[in-house]
């Protein structure tokens, strides 16, 4: 027990939490310039979605042989390459934008105010396949820094070291990243890109900097010798799908996902007309999610242990849904700060507990292809949810206004946190969690 109370994270994972924390600092900036610049070139609520449904997109397309990937090959390399990939399609962006961007508006001059803008449909269409192909990378680089981390940490480790990560992540993800993007957007809207693809080849140098001799060599396995990918793929489906508990999980998780995007979906139409926030009152959005996020880092483990995992879960079901109605019917962005803050504490709690399950009771010669499945069906209802509010926003703008079409999204994809919560809660019991372990 000592021994366990005493053991180090190591090297390697200070390494990997760095080139972590460094791309989510980059992925903070996105944060504001991807959505600040989608709003200069349309106004139009269902392109504006649709940048979202298109970010989403591959999870649903290409989690499934991600994970054959992920098991079939050197994981360290695939992240290095998923980086890599990632910096070469955002300097794409930036370029793009340096070269054709003097038509658009000042980022300043983009807000709840602004004349109709009419849509610029080349660098439109720039930023949607830039999304889908920063999309496909993420697949692979998630999928595979997930599967990655029981090599180089202990399993007694896994939620401690996932819980430290996510707590870092989110200040550079919310935070600092946010604020930085906003003060990049001041000088120019490609700026903040030629940034965000520094900090993914910052983080490819450090990910190859983690000695192969400090990770823990994979059992051998024989289901991927000589078999086809989709042989490997279904392999790992049915694994999941004849578990009791990460079966439930992963489709409760999904229609989780599916919910909260309907608010999402025309997230940055809302936070300008609604809210009325300017770059960096949007950036500030974020602090609450900061706070939210480091609470539920470095006390998952600590709240998952007092109130058992299963009321852990519960609490992440309840409070989504009622944030997002409360959301629906604000118009004031200091609230909605307190808010985000309450919910990413739900969304880390519940990630830490499920993500170290998952970690920990799948094979590892399995956890890319099961892991994928579980991904596939949790994340690839989000681009439905994002379709979903678009339309919403559509839809009602005729009959209700713009004013109330876009808090509309918010509420009805409360209500229906609230009745999984109803459907689904009886299926989260510590005793099944704890069963399962």
């Amino acid at each position: 027990m000592t021994a366990t109370k005493t053991e180090r994270l190591g090297p390697s994972y200070f390494k990997l939490f760095g080139a972590s924390t460094i791309s989510n600092l980059g992925d903070g900036i996105g944060v504001v310039a991807y959505p600040w610049l989608a709003s200069a070139l349309t106004r139009n609520p269902l392109l504006i979605a649709l940048v979202v449904v298109v970010q989403r997109l591959p999870w649903l397309l290409f989690s499934l042989p991600a994970g054959a990937v992920t098991d079939r090959y050197d994981r360290r390399l695939l992240m290095i390459g998923a980086n890599a990939a990632r910096t070469v399609v955002t300097l794409v962006v930036a370029f793009a934008l340096l070269a054709g961007g003097s038509s658009l508006p000042g980022p300043d001059q983009v807000d709840g105010a602004a004349a109709v803008v009419e849509t610029n449909i080349g660098l439109y269409l720039v930023l949607l396949v830039a999304t889908m192909l920063l999309g496909t990378a993420e697949v692979l680089y998630d999928n595979t820094a997930q599967t990655f981390m029981p090599a180089i940490v202990s399993e007694t480790q896994l939620e401690k070291a996932n819980g430290r990560l996510w707590a870092t992540e989110e200040v550079a993800n919310n935070f600092a990243g946010p604020i930085l993007g906003a003060l990049l957007l001041t000088v120019s809207f490609s700026l903040p890109f030629f940034v965000d693809a520094m900090t993914f080849a910052l983080s490819a140098v450090l990910i190859s900097l983690i000695p192969l001799a400090s990770i823990r060599e994979r059992p051998a396995s024989s289901s991927t010798s000589g078999s086809s990918m989709r042989d490997e793929v279904k392999e790992g489906f049915r694994w999941l799908w004849g578990h009791d508990l990460l079966r439930p999980l992963a489709i409760i998780l999904g229609l989780l996902n599916m919910s909260a995007t309907i608010g999402l979906a025309a997230f940055i139409l809302y936070a300008q007309e609604v809210l009325e926030t300017s770059p960096t009152e949007f950036a500030l959005l974020n602090t609450g999610a900061v706070i939210g996020g480091i609470i539920g880092g470095w006390t998952s483990s600590w709240v998952s242990e007092r109130l058992g995992p299963g009321p852990s879960l519960w609490f992440t079901l309840i409070s989504g849904g009622i944030v997002s109605i409360i959301l629906g019917l604000t118009s004031s962005w200091p609230l909605a700060l307190v808010l985000f803050g309450i919910f990413r504490f739900g969304a880390t709690l519940w990630n830490v507990i499920t993500v170290s399950l998952r970690q920990s009771i799948i094979p590892d010669e399995l956890l890319g292809r099961v892991n994928s499945v579980y991904r596939f069906l949790a994340w690839g209802s989000i681009p439905l949810g994002a379709f979903i509010g678009g339309m919403i926003v559509v839809v009602a703008e005729g009959p209700f206004g713009r004013d109330t079409a876009l808090r509309l999204p918010w509420i009805v994809g409360g209500v229906a946190q609230l009745l999984l919560m109803l459907l689904a809660g009886s299926r989260l019991t510590t005793a099944r969690i704890r069963a399962a372990r």
